[in-house]
């Protein structure tokens, strides 16, 4: 399948089950080189400047893989032993000492068998956290804890927040994904440290946080402070974290990168969600749910200021699409559509997945927001990613800094100016009947909020639509009150049978005043045996 040249399924099949992990419970020094870790020993001084001398020291070394350094007992663990395991909460980091803040760790086993280093910091000194068999209960799992080895290590670690201390707000597990929830508490899309060579005609190369050190909150603060190291076979560097929850949660991610070689694709502030199922793709419906996906689509706020969205699509073969620009404003893969009756989910609850925001923070310059769409048969394979590409070429011997602030919740961003895109469903083209004499693809996209509420009664509202190939026609613009907006309707007629990706633009004026953001959507045309007519038997 398309799927294989991209990335090996199991890493992303491992971080869905990683959110399943995550929703349903209620860390070991890896053997990386000495020069490494140097200054970072038992209660040694740390700080960031501190970790970029380490990862700019790695970057100069070989890379070396140490996935699966861990005990056969852990490597061999099934699902049910594994959710056996449980952290004990009577060791949560900064249990005691005022803090808002908890930190609670996972264990190796089942699909997380690279090992990685925990280290306490405090007051500036950092302290690596034993692999003690007193910080978990084994329970059913079949594991001896008295024949585990101390510095055997952890799988990543998650944050909780007063007063809920049984639910996590943040948790990094599996490579460099993490997750973060909103006020809904619940997990959805991912985020990744880093994205390498992502839909290449080779695989996919996953760097990974092999050391994390938690930062001890200050009594009552609201921000908790996490440094990771990352290495990969091309790459290295140092992350810090500010981590604040809220009913949308807000991290500032800094993040200095060494590279050891060339990259061709480095994709910065990567995302990482799925779509299966939604209005506007109906493609794989066969379930009895009406939608399924984390994500329904991504927005874009360019440098020179327009706001677009582009629904998301799950395609008969791989997509990719690159929206140049010049120091974006931001970005991110939303959830617009929270209505239950739309998922009827009620055991993952799509409807309350939060959205994730970038806003690059400095000057980003030149390069594109790319989106990759993946087929995808089954909801537990993440076929969604989005990143940030630098024009500029990646090469050894340099440092790349990048600052941005995450945005982690159901608000979605946008100008209280400009209606959005509420809705987009597509079908069949022609007019009720009457006998179809030609196949066309409707399209509806309803828009609502901004100004489109308070506009006169007799306000001439035009869409304006542009497609790069095939001929628009049949189209409409009425108010819609159901929304207290305005739906577009027209009909795509694509070029003879070509099946080139065809290219939409659509945004609402009047009178020379832009009302909407700009709706922007990629249709790949059906092979000709496949554009079927429907005209039923009554029609002349």
């Amino acid at each position: 399948m398309t799927i294989a040249r991209i990335s090996p399924a199991a890493p992303r099949r491992a971080f869905f089950l990683a959110a399943l992990l995550l929703a349903l419970a209620g860390l070991a020094l890896p053997a990386l080189p000495d020069a490494a870790f140097a200054g970072s020993r038992s209660a040694e001084t740390f700080d960031y400047a501190a970790l970029k001398g380490m990862a700019r020291a790695l970057a100069g070394q070989p890379w070396a893989d140490h996935d699966g350094e861990i005990p056969e007992a852990v490597s061999d663990l099934t699902w049910d032993q594994y959710q056996a395991i449980r952290y004990n909460r009577d060791h949560a980091l900064w249990r005691d000492g005022g803090s808002k803040f908890q930190a609670t760790l996972f264990h190796l086993g089942l699909y997380f068998k690279r090992p990685v280093a925990i280290y306490a910091l405090k007051d500036g000194k950092a302290t690596r956290i034993a692999s003690d068999a007193g910080l978990f209960d084994y329970g059913t799992s079949g594991i001896d804890p008295a024949r585990l080895p101390r510095d055997m290590g952890f799988a990543g670690f998650r944050l909780q927040f007063s007063p809920d201390w049984e639910r996590d707000v943040v948790a990094f597990l599996g490579a460099s994904y993490f997750r973060a929830v909103g006020k809904e508490m619940q997990y959805g899309l991912s985020a990744r440290g880093l994205a390498v060579d992502t839909a290449l005609p080779r695989p996919e190369e996953f760097p990974v946080f092999t050391a994390f050190w938690l930062e001890r909150p200050e009594p009552g603060s609201d921000t908790a402070t996490v440094y990771a190291l990352l290495d990969s076979p091309s790459v290295t560097g140092a992350y810090r974290f500010d981590i604040t929850p809220g009913d949308t949660l807000a991290m500032r991610v800094d993040a200095a990168l060494y590279p050891r070689k060339p990259i061709e694709r480095l994709g910065i502030a990567p995302l990482t969600s799925m779509y299966m199922v939604g209005e506007n793709d109906r493609r794989t419906g066969y379930d009895w749910r009406p939608e399924i996906h984390d994500s329904d689509g991504l927005a874009l706020h360019t440098g020179a200021g327009e706001w677009l969205w582009r629904p998301l699509n799950n395609p008969r073969s791989l997509r990719f699409n690159a929206y140049m620009d010049d120091n974006p404003r931001g970005f991110g893969l939303l959830q617009r559509d929270q209505n239950f009756d739309h998922y009827q989910d009620d055991g993952v609850y799509y409807d309350k997945r939060p959205g994730l925001w970038v806003v690059p923070r400095g000057d980003w310059g030149k390069g594109s927001v790319q989106l990759v769409e993946i087929p995808t048969l089954d909801e537990t394979f993440d076929n969604i990613v989005a990143f940030w590409h630098p024009d500029e070429p990646v090469v050894p011997g340099r440092e790349l800094l990048y600052s941005y602030d995450l945005f982690w919740g159901t608000a979605s961003p946008g100008p209280a100016d400009l209606a959005r895109t509420v809705d987009t469903f597509t079908g069949l083209g022609g007019e009720a009947g009457k006998r179809r004499t030609h196949y066309g693809k409707r399209f509806v996209v309803d828009f609502a909020g901004g100004p489109l509420a308070g506009l006169a009664r007799d306000a001439k509202v035009e869409a304006s639509i542009t497609a790069s190939a095939g001929e628009v026609e049949l189209s409409s613009v009425l108010p819609l009150h159901a929304v207290n907006g305005y739906r577009v309707r027209f009909d795509l007629v694509p070029p003879d049978e070509s099946e080139n990706p065809i290219n939409l633009r659509l945004v609402l004026t009047s009178g020379g005043r832009t009302l909407s953001e700009t709706w922007t959507y990629q249709w790949t045309p059906p092979p000709a045996d496949e554009r079927k007519l429907h005209n039923a038997g009554h029609l002349q």
